[in-house]
């Protein structure tokens, strides 16, 4: 018996030390380290990296010997000269497309959901260059998120983690909702499973982009400003149908995001209970009293705003409508964000690339600031806050043992100069290297 006690012992240390061969660890040398955004960084650190998470960090440039590592595959990488911080989150993307003032705006009727999947692989990998390793894309066909997601975890091509929305609940002829068209174009392409009226129909809208596999669901609780429609920018889904979206939502497992720009629509989807308000470009003192008392997040798209007036300019072709919104909205998002910021509201970053140029979401960092935003704050809403709001704070926001090891480094200090965030020089995505 104890023959055999022994070769088991033998057998088992056997297959962990074949195991620890069969796993490259990655040592990085770090010259600073913002680790927690929202406190001070470190200087002179050595992250420890296995299997896609962080397994050590500690002080002072450290060789795997002094680690006390066995294992021969060991890759150091030196960024002494490099300002490092946790992945960046983008709360409010749309991953599959890109305005483009110079664009055939009837392109849809030609292209198939395929040209749609090709043209996000640029979109993916520019945005995964900039620094941002996850994002939330709220919008999107189904078909199309679920291979790309696929594609992704599978690194058959470069770009963030996703969680979509696949789509977003909204009312009959509401921003949401296909506008524009002749009656039988517009019976040709069919509802989407997300429209919907009345308080029945939106639990089924929800339930039904669960089924397509939806990670969050987002609402179009008032009129937006590119949908191709005179109807404004006020409240759209009802009280009740936002409550019964609310609780439909949460019985599946799923957080809700509210696209909600005055303030009327914001307050009642804050009283509906959503976890987030994209944009809110028209909080009132009831909207800050209502994010204070729920807790929710403003996701507040800044870059979208600037965009969207710097495209009037150099774009001809927009409608009259969308035309009409943009002058309405845009003006007024900086006051709203300042109100936001003075009543020290939860706050994620979120740009709605797409509207603007993917790879350009650092721009959003840049804007938080110039309205009033600490730089160090304005880290922490594309890291610990946006994890908060994912429901992701086990493996995502910091740099800690046993968080995935997703890493942007930059040459200067952002907390000096918040521009820095630019020009990222380096990328890692759980352990793996996509720009250096």
């Amino acid at each position: 018996m104890l023959y055999f006690k022994k070769l088991l012992l033998v057998v088992i240390l056997f297959g962990l030390s074949s195991l620890n061969a069969q796993n490259p660890i990655t040592v990085i040398h770090a010259g600073t380290v913002l680790d927690i955004p929202g406190s001070s960084p470190k200087t002179q650190q050595t992250i420890v990296i296995e299997k896609g998470k962080i397994i050590d960090m500690r002080g002072g440039y450290l060789q795997p010997a002094q680690l006390g590592m066995n294992n021969p595959d060991v890759t150091i990488i030196d960024l002494k000269d490099k300002f490092l911080m946790p992945g960046f989150i983008d709360m409010h993307t749309h991953i599959t497309g890109e305005r483009d003032p110079g664009s055939n705006p009837h392109d849809w009727t030609t292209t198939e959901e395929a040209d749609a999947a090709f043209d996000a692989i640029p979109y993916a990998k520019r945005t995964l260059d900039a620094g941002f390793t996850t994002v939330r894309n709220l919008g999107g066909d189904a078909h199309i998120m679920n291979a790309l997601k696929r594609a992704i975890a599978k690194k058959l091509i470069a770009g963030p983690r996703i969680l979509a929305s696949n789509g977003a609940v909204s009312a009959t002829g509401g921003h949401g909702d296909f506008h524009g068209y002749r009656d039988a174009i517009m019976e040709m392409v069919g509802q989407d499973v997300s429209i919907c009226d009345g308080s029945d129909d939106c639990r089924r809208a929800v339930r039904a982009l669960v089924k397509s596999g939806a990670d969050v669901i987002k609402i179009t609780a008032t009129g937006g400003v590119l949908s191709n429609t005179a109807a404004g920018v006020g409240q759209q889904l009802t009280d009740d149908e936002m409550k019964s979206i609310v609780a439909a939502a949460a019985s599946l497992g799923r957080k809700v995001a509210a696209h909600a720009h005055e303030a009327e629509g914001v307050n009642a989807a804050l009283r509906a209970g959503v976890n987030s308000i994209e944009h809110g470009s028209y909080l009132n003192d009831e909207s800050i009293r209502l994010f204070q008392q729920t807790g929710a997040y403003l996701v507040p798209t800044l870059l979208a705003g600037v965009s969207v007036y710097e495209e009037l300019s150099v774009n001809p072709n927009i409608p009259p409508a969308i035309i009409e919104k943009i002058k309405q909205v845009a003006p007024v998002v900086e006051a709203s964000f300042k109100k936001a910021l003075a009543g020290k509201i939860n706050i994620a970053f979120g740009t709605d690339s797409g509207v603007s140029k993917h790879g350009t979401n650092a721009r959003e960092f840049e804007l938080m600031v110039t309205y009033g935003m600490d730089e160090n704050q304005a880290i922490k809403t594309a890291t610990i806050n946006a994890a908060e709001l994912l429901g992701m704070t086990s493996s995502l926001g910091t740099l800690e043992k046993g968080k995935f090891a997703d890493i942007v480094a930059v040459d200067g200090n952002p907390l000096e100069n918040i521009s820095e965030l630019k020009n990222i020089t380096f990328v890692m995505k759980e352990g793996d290297v996509y720009k250096e």
